[in-house]
């Protein structure tokens, strides 16, 4: 693949064994675009990817459920706020840890069989949180829900990419994909906040069961198997330093948010990036690595990953905040949070379903650069939120930056996955997926973690006298705590410690919204910038 341009390989499948000893690759930069006529997909393509969709249905599912779940299950195992993050983002990060690896894996021993034996762990793993009986229990549940997870988004985006070799069916598949990721998190506030009013918070972490046990009836029958005959064996020495680089660091990161400058942090830190500088080295030294640094030398490339990870960060640390805002501040129950939640899904579902064709007028950096500037006045919009108004303010900004950022986020998939050849699908998804799901999980301890800061330092004086210690206590360390522990308490008494306590959060949210239009804004000029030249491909 050329420095400075977004290559594609553009084949039909026949033509993967010819590519793999150094057949020709599409350009799809202004500079080359010759090579050879992608073929299109036909019947059996179209049908396998309404079996490709059904895991991101189930991760959608799984997510958006758990923030709604995290008030009513903290409550009943007792989780601390420490605990409460570390349910939400230890999934990310095990996920993100293993999602190259995973990628690579697929390639040496078959997506398809991959995407099998994930969706198998997932649908067990799902089972034992649901009836997890302690905060501990709960989170190394979620960490096998994120080993599982981390073989099945690389699986499906790279069967895609073999699948749908041709850009402009590509770019459909990909926001067809992306679509049923979100009608996932349509659907999954309202069963979900049904079944939290019904049942207890367990029964809703069981809601992506059944439609992993239709993929594992019906995908191979209907999904054909890829792999790279090339590949060579799977470096293990590379697979624990990845680990060794990426989860040092993460952690790292989340203690220096969580509580600034100390030893314990900047050692995980110091280690991570340490680890990371052997994993390169060791890389580039390699006949078959397992991830090719020289991927990172194309500009657009690593232009495209790094937008992609800083607006994940953005936005999964706002996807915490936001269920907890309804819930908490507006006293909207679980099913009437889930309601409030459509409006930006739907946002974000013809978004993404205009990108395709809004791309086939303007360049892909132009595209992406204008949805990133959208979603940054949404972020301004929702500086305004106020703990007295109710949801409305926060639904309209939440829309306007979903809009934005689902064109962002296809085109910005389809550019990544398109830049390697069919055999390597495997390893460019994994890369994506990690950008994605590390810049989630990062979101999460960062933003989280910087609320929480913003809530204890006001609440720290704010509580009024005749407040019991213990509830006291609640009351300083979470919004969850102050609501669930203040039942008991007389209404004056608990209204004025309320009052407070919900504008306290509604404060760290207007400040980390304020974050995401200096974000959104900065990176809408480096897609401008950086992509300017690139296409995504002959749409």
């Amino acid at each position: 693949m050329a420095v400075g341009g977004l290559g594609a390989d553009l084949g039909h499948p026949g033509a993967a064994r010819r590519r793999e000893s150094g057949g020709p690759t599409m350009m799809t930069t202004e500079q080359d675009m010759s090579g050879p006529v992608p073929a299109r997909a036909g019947r059996r393509e179209w049908t396998g990817l309404a079996v490709l969709v059904l895991p991101t249905l189930l991760i959608s599912v799984d997510v958006t459920v758990l923030y709604l779940a995290l008030p009513q299950l903290s409550s009943q195992l007792g989780a601390s706020s420490t605990q409460q993050l570390w349910i939400m983002d230890i999934y990310g990060f095990m996920l993100s840890g293993l999602l190259v690896t995973m990628g690579t894996l697929g390639d040496r021993i078959g997506r398809r069989k991959l995407l099998l034996i994930g969706a198998a762990g997932f649908c067990v793993a799902s089972v034992v949180a649901a009836y997890s009986q302690s905060p501990e229990m709960l989170i190394a549940a979620r960490a096998a829900l994120g080993i599982a997870g981390a073989t099945l988004m690389p699986s499906t985006l790279a069967l895609i990419s073999n699948m749908f070799q041709a850009p402009g069916q590509r770019s459909v598949a990909i926001a067809v994909w992306l679509n049923c990721f979100l009608i996932g998190m349509v659907i999954a506030p309202l069963l979900g906040g049904w079944m939290l009013e019904h049942f207890w918070w367990g029964a809703a972490l069981l809601l992506g069961v059944p439609v992993m046990v239709v993929l594992l009836l019906t995908a191979p029958a209907l999904l054909p198997e890829y792999r790279d005959a090339s590949a060579g064996r799977l470096e293990l020495t590379s697979v624990v330093l990845s680990l060794a680089a990426i989860l040092p660091t993460i952690y790292g990161i989340k203690e220096l948010a969580r509580h600034g400058w100390h030893v314990e942090a900047l050692v995980a830190l110091g280690v991570g990036l340490g680890m990371g500088v052997v994993f390169v080295r060791r890389q580039l030294r390699l006949e078959h690595p397992l991830l090719d640094p020289r991927l990172f030398a194309n500009r657009a490339f690593s232009s495209t990953l790094l937008i992609l990870l800083l607006v994940a960060i953005v936005t999964g640390g706002m996807g915490l905040l936001i269920p907890l805002y309804l819930q908490m501040v507006a006293g909207r129950t679980p099913l009437e949070a889930g309601m409030w939640m459509v409006p930006q899904m739907l946002g974000m579902m013809v978004g993404s379903s205009l990108g395709p064709f809004i791309v086939r007028r303007m360049r892909p950096g132009w595209v992406m650069a204008a949805g990133l500037a959208l979603s940054s006045v949404g972020y301004l919009v929702m500086t305004q939120v106020d703990s007295v108004g109710g949801p409305v303010v926060l639904v309209i900004g939440s829309v306007i930056v979903t809009m934005g950022l689902a064109p962002m986020a296809v085109l910005g998939t389809d550019l990544v996955v398109g830049s390697v050849p069919p055999e390597k699908a495997g390893s460019a998804a994994s890369t994506s997926e990690t950008a994605n799901e590390l810049g989630v999980a990062l979101g999460v301890a960062i933003l989280g973690s910087f609320a929480t800061a913003v809530y204890r330092r006001n609440m720290a004086d704010a509580v009024p006298a005749g407040v019991p210690d213990g509830v006291a206590d609640s009351v300083r360390e979470s919004i969850i705590g102050a609501v669930t522990t203040t039942s008991s308490l007389p209404a004056g008494l608990r209204d004025a410690v309320l009052a407070p306590a919900r504008e306290s959060f509604t404060q760290g949210i207007n400040i980390a919204a304020g974050l995401g239009v200096v974000v959104f804004a900065s990176l809408a000029v480096v897609a401008a910038v950086m992509l300017k030249n690139v296409r995504a491909g002959q749409h």
